[in-house]
């Protein structure tokens, strides 16, 4: 019986490197200014006290994109015991064009100053045509409070590469 060299015997064992593992980059596409109404307290809750928080305007804009927020939309939040916040908004922006991108941005929301924790997971439906390549991307992005000055949250998306 023939005999391989240990490291031979080893390499069998471990689970192969791929060649060419992709490790993820960000690329900006775009900012987002999302108006709020004052938000709603619709009572506790198995897993904490939920709130609503409706979005009542606002505008974006990025390379190749540019439009209106659609005063349609809500962010669900829900206060969980340990105090971090889940936040669920979904919404509809306007292209200047006309093509609505429907947008469901789920935040996580811990912490306070510098410490403060506030990214997301962003899904974005875009129709056929010239925003349908919003259709083949994961994205997150991150959310910062615009109060007092004005009531509003700006939302940055990235597209991850």
């Amino acid at each position: 019986m023939r005999r391989f060299p240990l490291l031979i015997a080893l390499s069998l064992l471990l689970p192969q490197a791929h060649a060419a593992e992709a490790v993820p980059s960000l690329e900006p596409v775009y900012e987002a200014v999302i108006d709020i109404a004052p938000g709603e307290t619709l009572g506790k809750g198995p897993l904490g006290e939920r709130f609503r928080v409706p979005i009542t305007g606002g505008e974006f804009h990025g390379a190749g994109l540019k439009g209106k927020v659609l005063a349609s939309g809500a962010d669900r939040q829900l206060l969980r015991a340990d105090g971090v916040k889940q936040l669920d908004a979904l919404y509809e922006m306007q292209t200047d064009d006309g093509a609505v991108l429907t947008v469901r941005n789920q935040v996580l929301v811990h912490g306070t100053g510098s410490g403060r924790y506030a990214f997301s997971t962003i899904n974005i439906q875009a129709p056929d045509g010239p925003y349908a390549w919003l259709n083949k991307a994961v994205y997150v992005g991150s959310l910062t409070s615009l109060k007092p000055a004005k009531e509003a949250v700006l939302v940055k998306v990235y597209r991850v590469r």
